[in-house]
C-alpha cells in the first residue's frame, strides 16, 4: 500500500499533537510522602493526615512511607536523592532541615541545594515546666533561683543535639543562667524522671507534658514561642515575658527533590496548601498540639535559612557535640 503525499503531510502535522498528548500529566502515578520517623508518632500523624487530604487535589493516592533514622536525616536523604521525581516528597523536621547540618561531621545532602521547599506543614509549640514540688510558680522565680544556685538546677531533654536540648541552651544564653543539661533517650524517660524529681525542669512539646500539667504534677512557666499555646491558654509566651529570642517551636515542612520541576512543585504546593486549610487537617493537628501551617514556598525558604542560622549559633556557643 502506497502512502500519498497528502497522507504523509497530514501524518506529520498530527505528530506534535500526539507527542504532547503522550506526555503524562503530573502526577501520573501514586505519590510517596516520606515520614522520617516511626509510625504512630506525632510526625506520622501529621504526615498521614496531610497525605489523605492532598490526594483528592492531585487525583492520585499519596502513600506514606516511614524511613526513620539519624534524627530524621535518613528519610530526607532518600527524598534528596530522588532525582527530579516530584512523585517523592518528604516531611522534613527541624532536626533534618536546620540542626543536624551543624552537628553531623558530614551531612549526606545539602538542604539548600538538594531539596526544594514546598510549604510549612505544622508547628508544634514547646513549654517550659518544672516539677511542682520545687515550689517555683513563674519564670521570674526560676531565673532568680537558677542564678542564685549556678549549676544546681537540672534540666532534662529528649537527647543531645535535639531541639529540646538546643531549646535549653537557647534559654540559658538569653537568661544568663547556668543550668545543668541532662540528656535522655527520648521524651518519655525524661518526663518519668522529671515526675520522680530526679531532674527539676524540662522544655518539651506541649502534647508530651499536657496531662501532667493538668494533673498539677508539673507547673508550666512559659511557652517557648511567640504566642500562647491553644491547649495552654493560661500560660504566657516567652515573648510576653520579655524573651522573644527564646523560640523553640518544633516544626515540619513539606519538601521535594531539589531537581523537581517548578511546574510539578507548584502542583504539590497547591494540593498541600488546600489540604492545610481544610477543617479536617486543622482539627486533626490541633488534637495533638499542632498548628497547621501555610504560606508560600519562598517564605518557607527564608524560614529554613533563618532556623539554620539560629541553631548553628546556639550549637557553637554551647559547644554541643553529638554523643
Amino acid at each position: 500500500m502506497s502512502i500519498t503525499r497528502r497522507g504523509a503531510v497530514a501524518g506529520l502535522a498530527a505528530l506534535p499533537a500526539f507527542n504532547a498528548w503522550a506526555q503524562p500529566a503530573f502526577p501520573s502515578k501514586p505519590l510517596t510522602l516520606v515520614v522520617p520517623f516511626p509510625a504512630g508518632g506525632p510526625a506520622d500523624i501529621f504526615g498521614r493526615n496531610l497525605a489523605q487530604a492532598m490526594s483528592p487535589h492531585l487525583g492520585q493516592p499519596v502513600l506514606v512511607e516511614n524511613k526513620s533514622g539519624a534524627a530524621g536525616v535518613t528519610g530526607i536523604d532518600f527524598v534528596a536523592k530522588a532525582g527530579s521525581d516530584a512523585h517523592v516528597m518528604g516531611l522534613m523536621s527541624a532536626s533534618a532541615g536546620a540542626i543536624m547540618q551543624s552537628l553531623m561531621p558530614k551531612m549526606p545532602y545539602d538542604p539548600a541545594k538538594d531539596l526544594a521547599p514546598i510549604v510549612l506543614v505544622v508547628r508544634v509549640q514547646e513549654v517550659l515546666v518544672v516539677n511542682a514540688k520545687t515550689g517555683i510558680t513563674d519564670l521570674k522565680g526560676l531565673i532568680a533561683y537558677a542564678k542564685a544556685n549556678p549549676g544546681k538546677v537540672t534540666c532534662a531533654s529528649a537527647g543531645t543535639g535535639g531541639i529540646t536540648h538546643l531549646a535549653i541552651e537557647l534559654f540559658k544564653r538569653e537568661t544568663g543562667t547556668d543550668i545543668l543539661h541532662v540528656p535522655y533517650r527520648g521524651a518519655a524517660p525524661a518526663v518519668n524522671d522529671l515526675l520522680a524529681g530526679t531532674v527539676q525542669m524540662t522544655i518539651l512539646d506541649v502534647p508530651a507534658l499536657l496531662s501532667h500539667i493538668r494533673s498539677g504534677a508539673l507547673t508550666a512557666l512559659a511557652v517557648t514561642s511567640d504566642s500562647r499555646a491553644p491547649l495552654l491558654p493560661g500560660v504566657p509566651s516567652m515573648k510576653e515575658l520579655g524573651f522573644p529570642k527564646v523560640n523553640s517551636d518544633n516544626w515540619y515542612a513539606l519538601v521535594s527533590p531539589g531537581a523537581a520541576s517548578p511546574e510539578h512543585r507548584k502542583r504539590i504546593f497547591d494540593a498541600a496548601s488546600a489540604a492545610l486549610k481544610s477543617k479536617e487537617v486543622i482539627e486533626a493537628y490541633a488534637k495533638v498540639g499542632g498548628i497547621a501551617g501555610g504560606g508560600t514556598s519562598a517564605e518557607l525558604a527564608t524560614f529554613l535559612q533563618a532556623e539554620a542560622v539560629k541553631w548553628a549559633a546556639v550549637i557553637k556557643a554551647a559547644n554541643v557535640k553529638l554523643e
